[in-house]
This record gives structure tokens, C-alpha cells and sequence, in this order.
């Protein structure tokens, strides 16, 4: 008998752990709702987890009015991701000696504007002081003819710098125009051609190539204005991007790349350490920015990221080097806010899986707790001893008093969580109508709060 009552509870463990979805699992569900809730036409997913590709699926419509499926293999433009690329171009022929990311432009386009002042480096790293000629988020009508990149650089290139060349950090696509012209001009190829000999070919990046070549494979894209419906958009004519963001590609080979980059292929590694070494400007002050990468972390697991918009596209890339992974988001819709949440979603399953996601229930409970606050009043059972004694008469009626003015409370959310003092610190964010506030929580292993502080937040 008391073999058996020990053996069902495990047997109970057992069966509720493999009834537990796999992180794939949550990953479709997660993408899938984000569609949902969105509206987007689709997203191109890929996860690459220690070194492997471990998902790689495509959701919704390449093409809505067709009903076409988005698969794998849909093409969807990247945009600036392409920079990376023209990045290892230009590192590549470094390795050659062909020339210098130290060299002055001069060298190469010795008539735009102090040429003899502004190295290739600083084209890479936003430092140049070169305006940028698209800044806007929409397509404008300019954009519908074809140029090129010389035309580009005698209207961009020829004006005044917007600041000294290395005293300030501004992207500016202009700059990377320049970058792929003198990686033409030097290795005497047209830049993609080049990059597919380069890279493209040797990774089996057989979908990648120049968006302006149109492919059965491309996904339609779409816009959208303010919170309306997905509306097909023209893309951007032949030139308009060159080096700052030409390509088109499938997901899985964008996957190709960043496995490549992960594992220092293809490059040397004085290469490596130059395309993700910070860029500093002349007085010191940090840019967040290598060649072609933004540098930051998530919940300190380093990141090496980039996104890419063009006309109907949305894409992100990020690399966790320390997790030898990456997570990949192609989208065909332009004005939306749907990638970098749905990153940050799947990198906390696939990379951070200790630190489970925000709970519904818990915020729910933190939700009745300041309400009650808001009337002055706590549910004792709720609270340790501790705490009990923080929320004096005083401190009630203070609580009470100042909330008041701030009006309907909106919404609450989890804005971090970690572990101090043996209990689980949470962050939250309680938004009223008249003001935001910070709530402070420490929660004990049997689930009571010890701290539970309103804080202003400016």
C-alpha cells in the first residue's frame, strides 16, 4: 500500500510534465496569436538554438487576395539587414588588401563632401556626418523611379555634413550607398554579384539576391494606416538601396548567414572582432553600434541586432553569441508594431526558459491589490508580517489620496523579474489615465507579498 501511495504522485509529475507543450510548441502558439491580434498578412520564423536550426516556419498569407500561403521558402525583403552584408564585403577585401576601413573616401569618390576627412569605418558606424537620404517610414514618390547610387551621392553626398566626422552617432543610409559603391569600384563587380561569390553561393543562399529581380517566391507587400487593414503598396524602384539595403531573401537562408556568423566562417577573426567592436566617438561617448550591429543584450544575454524596413517589409535579425542563437522575424507589412515584441516573446522561451514569461494570474492579483489600495484598504492574509506593518493608517491614506487623481486605471504589466533575498523581485508598470506609476513587489516562496510599494515614475 504505501508503495502505491508513493508512486502516483510521480506518476502524476511524470504525465504533467510530458503534457507540458515544448518550447516549439508555445513558439507557434505565441507567433500565431501575434498574427491575430496584429492583423499582419504573415511573418518567416526562424529560431537557431545552440547552433542549429530548430524552427523554421512561416505563418499567414504571402498574398491575401490570392490566398496564397506563406511557406519557408517565401521571399520577403530585409532592408537594412542587407548592411551587414555590404559590412563583410568591404571586411573581405580588407583581408585582401584591397584596401583599409581606415582609408579616407577621398581615395575613392575624392569630390563629395570632405572626403579627405571621413574614413570608411565611419561609414559603417553612422559617424560619417553624411545626411541620410530616406529617412521616412512610407514611400514616397520619389522612390517609384529608378535612380542610382551615383545619383544618390551627387544629390546626398555633395551636401554640407550634418556634424564633424566622428563627433556624433545618426544613421544614414546615404553612407552605405558610398560603402557599396567603393566595394564596386574596387573589387570591379557589381555589389550584389560580388556578395554572391562571396557569401550567398559558398552558404547555399540560393533565394538571396537583388530585390529588384522579382521572383514567383516574393511575398506582396503591404501597409497600413493607423489601426486599418493590410493595403498592398508599391515597392521602391530599381537603386534606390544598393549597399544600405538591396536584399530580398527567405528566411532559413538569412538563417545561413547568421550561422555563418555565429561560428566565424567565412570571415578571419580579426575580421569578427572588427564588425562587432563598439564604435566610439571622438570624445568617448558610447554608440551602441559596431559595423552594421547594434549592440545591447536581453536580461543580460548579449545581442548582436538589426532591423530592416522597406516599402511593405518589415524584417529583424538578432545573434545571442553566448547561446549560439538567433531568432529571424520576415514580415510583408510595413507600419506595425509586431516584431520586436514577438522577439522578445520567443527569445525569453527559446534562450531565458528560468525566467518564465509574465504570468496573467499574477498580474491579475497585483491588479486587485492596488485597486484595493486605491480605497485604502489591503486583504491582510495577502501580506506577511512585515508588510503588514509598512501599510500603516498613514501610509494607507497616503496611498489612497494621491492615487485618486490619476484616474481609471488602465492597464498593469510586468516590466522585469528576478530573484533577491530568497524571494522573486517583480517590476510593474500600472498606467492610470493621468499618469504611469512603478509598482515594487517582492513575493515570497508561499506566494505572500513582503514588499508592495507605489513609486512615481517620471
Amino acid at each position: 500500500m504505501s508503495l502505491l501511495r508513493f508512486s502516483l504522485p510521480a506518476v502524476l509529475v511524470v504525465a504533467q510534465v510530458l503534457a507540458q507543450p515544448s518550447w516549439e510548441q508555445k513558439a507557434s502558439a505565441d507567433i500565431s496569436e501575434a498574427l491575430k491580434k496584429t492583423g499582419a498578412p504573415s511573418v518567416s520564423v526562424v529560431i537557431i538554438e545552440q547552433g542549429k536550426i530548430a524552427f523554421a516556419q512561416a505563418f499567414g498569407k504571402a498574398d491575401v487576395a490570392s490566398g496564397r500561403n506563406a511557406e519557408a521558402g517565401t521571399r520577403y525583403a530585409v532592408g537594412s539587414i542587407s548592411k551587414q552584408f555590404t559590412v563583410a564585403a568591404l571586411l573581405r577585401l580588407q583581408e585582401q588588401g584591397r584596401l583599409s576601413l581606415d582609408d579616407k573616401v577621398a581615395k575613392y569618390y575624392p569630390d563629395l563632401t570632405e572626403a579627405g576627412q571621413i574614413t570608411i569605418r565611419q561609414l559603417l558606424s553612422h559617424t560619417s556626418g553624411y545626411e541620410d537620404y530616406a529617412p521616412q517610414d512610407y514611400l514616397i514618390p520619389e522612390w517609384t523611379h529608378p535612380t542610382t547610387p551615383a545619383v544618390i551621392l551627387d544629390k546626398w553626398a555633395k551636401k554640407p555634413l550634418n556634424f564633424d566626422p566622428g563627433t556624433r552617432w545618426q544613421y544614414s543610409n546615404t553612407g552605405y550607398v558610398l560603402a557599396g559603391s567603393i566595394v564596386e569600384k574596387v573589387s570591379g563587380k557589381p555589389l550584389v554579384e560580388f556578395l554572391r561569390e562571396m557569401i550567398l553561393d559558398p552558404l547555399g543562399m540560393s533565394s538571396a539576391g537583388d530585390c529588384s529581380v522579382r521572383v514567383a517566391a516574393d511575398a506582396t507587400p503591404y501597409t497600413r494606416f493607423a489601426l486599418g487593414p493590410p493595403r498592398p503598396v508599391a515597392r521602391e524602384a530599381k537603386g534606390w538601396y544598393d549597399g544600405a539595403g538591396e536584399l530580398c531573401m527567405a528566411a532559413p537562408d538569412l538563417a545561413k548567414w547568421d550561422l555563418a556568423f555565429l561560428q566565424h566562417k567565412l570571415l578571419s577573426a580579426a575580421s569578427y572582432q572588427e564588425f562587432t567592436h563598439e564604435i566610439r566617438l571622438k570624445n568617448g561617448d558610447v554608440t551602441h553600434y559596431a559595423l552594421g550591429l547594434d549592440l545591447g543584450d536581453f536580461h543580460g544575454v548579449p545581442m548582436l541586432s538589426h532591423g530592416g524596413e522597406v516599402s511593405g517589409f518589415l524584417a529583424l535579425d538578432e545573434k545571442f553569441p553566448t547561446r549560439d542563437g538567433a531568432i529571424i522575424l520576415l514580415s510583408n507589412e510595413d507600419g506595425i508594431s509586431l516584431n520586436e515584441p514577438l522577439a522578445d516573446k520567443l527569445a525569453q522561451l527559446v534562450f531565458l526558459p528560468s525566467q518564465p514569461p509574465e504570468s496573467a494570474a499574477d498580474t491579475a492579483r497585483v491588479r486587485a491589490v492596488l485597486e484595493g489600495l486605491r480605497q485604502g484598504k489591503i486583504q491582510p492574509g495577502e501580506f506577511t508580517e512585515n508588510a503588514r506593518s509598512y501599510f500603516t493608517p498613514e501610509a494607507l491614506r497616503d496611498i489612497r489620496t494621491s492615487l485618486a487623481p490619476l484616474g481609471a486605471l488602465k492597464s498593469v504589466s510586468r516590466s522585469g523579474e528576478s530573484l533577491r533575498g530568497g524571494m522573486t523581485h517583480r517590476g510593474y508598470r500600472a498606467e492610470f489615465a493621468k499618469k504611469t506609476v512603478r509598482l515594487n513587489v517582492y513575493i515570497t516562496p508561499d506566494g505572500k507579498f513582503e514588499q508592495f510599494m507605489v513609486v512615481e515614475s517620471l
